[in-house]
């Protein structure tokens, strides 16, 4: 098995390579119907089948804080929120962009996984939880809200309707 020696810690070397959201699409197929937006995919090909790809790489002008204008009936979004300067502005505008009954569906790095802290990995900004994106949902009126413990790609899943 190919692997990541990180601090005296074993880590499967896959998650050097990105496309996280492979290990969260099959989940998200459940959640994520009609037509939506996947912020952050870093690869078209990467992005949740049928979404809107969004992402900077790809020099349309969309970006996380920046969507087209209109409203849809889902986000995913995969390791993204924690590269992100204001993560509760970029959800607050993602609610926006949700139709009624919409689905927020993040896929997130775990705390647990030392080499994407961000003061070992200076591409990442924040460290989220469960817990504090649950408490987000929370006050935003979000439903239904579900969530994942740690996954063996050290993330967590995390999903809410409006």
């Amino acid at each position: 098995m190919e692997a990541i020696n990180y601090k005296g810690k074993v880590y499967p070397s896959f998650q050097a390579h990105g496309n996280a959201s492979q290990f969260a699409i099959p989940y998200a197929r459940h959640f994520c119907k009609g037509q939506g937006f996947d912020i952050g995919c870093m690869k078209r090909e990467w992005a949740f089948p049928g979404s809107i790809p969004i992402d900077i790489s790809f020099n349309d002008g969309y970006d996380a804080y920046y969507l087209p204008n209109r409203q849809v009936n889902y986000i995913f979004s995969s390791h993204c929120l924690e590269h992100l300067s204001s993560w509760v502005e970029a959800l607050d505008y993602w609610t926006s962009k949700l139709l009624p009954g919409g689905v927020l569906f993040l896929y997130l790095p775990h705390y647990d996984q030392e080499y994407w802290r961000p003061w070992n990995n200076r591409k990442h900004i924040h460290v989220l939880s469960a817990p504090v994106v649950r408490d987000y949902m929370v006050d935003r009126k979000y439903t239904g809200i579900l969530w994942s413990e740690k996954d063996l790609n050290n993330s967590f899943m995390i999903v809410g309707q409006t």
